[in-house]
Parts: C-alpha cells; structure tokens; sequence
C-alpha cells in the first residue's frame, strides 16, 4: 500500500498546483506579426469569454483585447461599454466575426433595441480596432478606446452569436449564458461586480481536476488493490473494502465531474466536443452498470458467478482506458501548461510501474504455491511409497473439487 499512498499523495499536490496556479486568462496576444501584451486581464463569468486590457490614466484611454468563441464557426463575437445600465440596450458595441471571403470584419454598433444592429457610429472614441480568427475557433478583437470622463468603474457587456446576414450580426441565444453576460468592472482595480456566475474558465478547471482524481487516479488505483492484494490472505477481506471505497469513491466525484460537463455543454451553445462527450457519457454508463452490478454479484460458488467476474473485469478495464483517453482528449481541450500533462503522465507511468511489479510479483508467488502443492497432491494419490494406497486418488480428487 507504501506505493499506492505516494502516488496518491504526488497526485493531490499536483492537482492542487494546478488550480492553484491555473492561467484564467491571457495578457499576450498575436495580431498579425505583433505582440500586444496587456497590464490586467480577466476570465468573464460567462460564455467562456475573457478581457485582456491596460488602463492608461494620463488620457483616460484602455487598450482591450476581448476574446471568445463564436456559437458557430460563422458566427459572432461582441464587447462593448453601457454608459448607463449592465444590459444590452444601450451598448456602445464593438463585435467581430469571419466575412464569408475569408477577410476579419470588425465594427461599432450602437445597440438601441433588441432588433439584430447595423453598423453604426457610437458615443466612444474607438482607434486601432482590429480582429483575429484563432486556430482554437476563437475570435480575439483588439481596440483602443477613450473612457467616458475618464469614468474606470464601467458596466461592460459581452456576447456571441452564430450567424451573420451580410455586415448584421444576428440574435443570439436566449440561454442563461447569454443573458447573464454583464457585469460592472473596475478597469483600474480588475474587480467584478454584478454577476454571481462561476465563470467558465474555473468551472472548466473544476471539470478536469475533479475527472482526473475521481476517473483518472482512484478508479485504477482501485483496480490494482483488487487484482494484487488479494493474492496475499493476510489482507482478506481487507482488499476488497479498500477497492470498493476506491471504486465508489471515484464514481461519486466522477459523476461530479460528469456533471459539470454537463453544465459546460448547456453554457457553450454551438461548442461541439463530440468525441470527449461522447466518451463522457460511455464512461458514465459503465460506471453505473458497475454499481447496480455489484448489487447481482453472485456468491463465490453460485455456478453464474464466473461469468458475473468476466463481465465486471472487462467493463472495469474498459473504463480505465477509455478514462485515460478522455482525459488527454480534455488536456487538448483545456489546453493548460504542458507540465500538468506532464504530471498526468507520470502519476499513470508510476502506477503503470507499480502494477507491473505487482503483477511479476503475483505471478511468482502462483507458480511457487503451484509447486508446493504439488507433490503433495503426488503423495496423496499414491500413498507415501510412490504406490496407491487404496482411497489416495478420491481423496485427491475431493481437494481438487473443493
């Protein structure tokens, strides 16, 4: 168990590490073969959005860089300044998206109804305004604006849509995403007020550290306790309840992972994951079968408990790669600092090496108790002197029934 303790001990600390230093949001950018690099930023509570800006108090001016995604890859992205209230009416808009000739548009639009916008003057002074469609979908849009009297504390509103008529964008999403896109921000301070939503960035971090200590570490872990331990009968019954609360534990907080997907997917309209969700839900699925299966689990002797054993082996090993799949399908997602991957890796290649130490273990430990039983069994059917001594092959038999 020494192993299996400092593995999950490593495991913890990095995933600690992580959250705890986990980029929320960028501070430089690539526009063309510039690099724009900014003094503040921050991760917007909702469509997975993110404000880069550098406030300049001698002109009361800001250099931003707003970055999101699209609800479709020819959709829109907007941000602009509300001078009076945090709603979308009123919005002194800037919003970017991909002309169909392959060209980045970027424009102001005064927002005075809830109608789709045409380009039009606003009552900001916008410069230097120009956009990026990133290979990651996303869309960056980069501007130069002159607050107004100098006023740092501004209600900001952000949105994305999927389609585009023309230079109009169209109406967006209805969802609780999209109408809880404002917010109230100190661009001298970086503080945020006005929104009670988690923003996406830290729920997507909740997602994949939860996964990775609840599918990717305990659920193998678990698996390892039950195929070696138990070759060793000092620790029956032991093995199996430390492999049912590895299992068990790892479901729960799986499933808390499972679901914060779940909620990731409802506030991303038009972000497709397909493979990673699709392998999600797979891996859900098996996991519950594994719980309601343990409540048909045959006794030891019941003729239909050996096939009761291969259908819980091959599901238990199915989830463990499908896990370890899906959770670098997440890194690529996600798209942290190599060495959290890198971290991933080792905790795998050292329960990798564990097990398969254990398993060269086990297998020495079978063939010397295959020999010791033996001659024994020898013994027994021919009598002591080599000759069968009348019951000495029932009596051998009987054992090998039990």
């Amino acid at each position: 168990m020494g192993g299996y303790s400092v593995v999950l001990g490593f495991a913890v600390v990095v995933i600690l590490a992580w959250q705890a230093s986990a980029q929320t949001c960028l501070k430089s950018f690539t526009d063309g073969n510039a690099i724009k690099s900014y003094a503040s930023c921050n991760d917007l509570s909702t469509l997975n959005a993110a404000l880069s800006w550098t406030y300049f108090p001698t002109n009361g001016s800001i250099d931003i860089a707003f970055r999101a995604t699209p609800a479709a890859s020819a959709g829109w992205v907007g941000w602009g300044i509300n001078p009076t209230a945090t709603a979308m009416v009123g919005t002194q808009a800037l919003i970017a998206f991909k002309h169909s000739n392959g060209s980045m548009v970027v424009d102001t639009y005064n927002i005075v109804a809830q109608a789709p916008p045409s380009p039009s003057t606003i009552n900001i002074t916008v410069s230097n305004k120009s956009a990026v469609f990133e290979n990651t979908g996303q869309i960056t849009i980069f501007a130069t604006l002159t607050l107004p009297s100098n006023k740092t504390a501004v209600n900001h509103v952000w949105q994305v849509g999927s389609a585009v008529n023309g230079l109009v964008p169209q109406a967006h999403a209805n969802n609780q995403a999209n109408l809880a896109s404002a917010t109230t921000i100190d661009l001298k301070t970086g503080v945020s007020s006005g929104s009670a939503a988690v923003s996406q960035k830290t729920l997507k971090d909740r997602h994949g550290i939860i996964n990775v200590v609840g599918w990717g570490i305990l659920m193998p872990i678990g698996a390892m306790i039950a195929r070696y331990l138990k070759m060793f009968k000092s620790a029956d019954p032991a093995w199996f309840y430390l492999h049912a609360f590895c299992q068990s534990s790892g479901y729960i907080i799986g499933v808390a992972g499972w679901a914060t997907g779940l909620k990731l997917g409802s506030d991303s309209p038009g972000v497709e994951r397909t493979p990673h969700r699709r392998i999600g839900i797979a891996l859900f699925c098996l996991g519950t079968l594994q719980v309601f299966a343990l409540l048909l689990r045959p006794k030891k002797d019941h003729k239909y408990r050996k096939y009761w054993n291969v259908y819980h082996y091959a599901t238990g090993y199915t989830v463990i790669i499908l896990t370890i799949v899906n959770i670098f399908k997440g890194f690529d997602i996600l798209q942290p600092a190599d060495k959290w991957k890198h971290a991933y890796i080792a905790v795998i290649a050292s329960l990798g090496g564990i097990a398969a130490v254990l398993e060269v273990t086990t297998w020495i430990i079978f063939f010397k108790r295959k020999s010791k039983t033996s001659p024994r069994t020898v013994n027994s059917a021919y009598g002591n002197g080599g000759t069968n001594a009348g019951h000495g092959f029932k009596q051998s038999h009987d054992d090998n029934s039990v």
